[in-house]
C-alpha cells in the first residue's frame, strides 16, 4: 500500500495542474498564476492539509464533509469543468489516478 505522504502529494500535484490549466486557458497566463487562481490554489492546499480523511481519501466532490466555503466550492467546480477534460491530454496519469480515487469509498475519520 502506498504511503499517505505519496497520496496527498499526488493530490496537491493534481490540484496544481488543474488550476494551472484553467488559469492558462481562461486568463491567458503563459507562466505563473493570476492572483485569483493563486488564492484558490493556496486555499485548496490549506484544505487538503486539514482534510479529516487524509489516508485513502476519495475525491472532494464525493466527500460527506465539505471543508470548502460555498463560494470556493463553486470556483473549484468551474475550474474542474474547464480543466477536467483537458487533463486527459495534458496530464493523463494524474487524470486517471484522480478518476480511480473517485471510485474509493469514503473512509472513517482519522482519530
Amino acid at each position: 500500500m502506498l504511503s499517505t505522504k505519496y497520496r496527498m502529494t499526488r493530490e496537491r500535484r493534481t490540484v496544481e495542474a488543474v488550476i494551472g490549466l484553467y488559469c492558462q486557458g481562461e486568463h491567458g497566463r503563459s507562466e505563473g498564476l493570476c492572483p485569483k487562481c493563486r488564492a484558490l490554489l493556496d486555499y485548496s492546499r490549506a484544505r487538503l492539509e486539514h482534510c479529516p480523511f487524509q489516508e485513502g481519501k476519495s475525491t472532494c466532490a464525493k466527500c460527506s464533509v465539505h471543508c470548502y466555503r460555498p463560494e470556493m466550492r463553486e470556483r473549484v467546480r468551474a475550474v474542474m469543468r474547464y480543466a477536467g477534460p483537458r487533463m486527459l491530454y495534458r496530464h493523463p496519469i494524474l487524470a486517471l489516478l484522480h478518476l480511480l480515487d473517485g471510485l474509493r469509498s469514503e473512509p472513517a475519520k482519522r482519530k
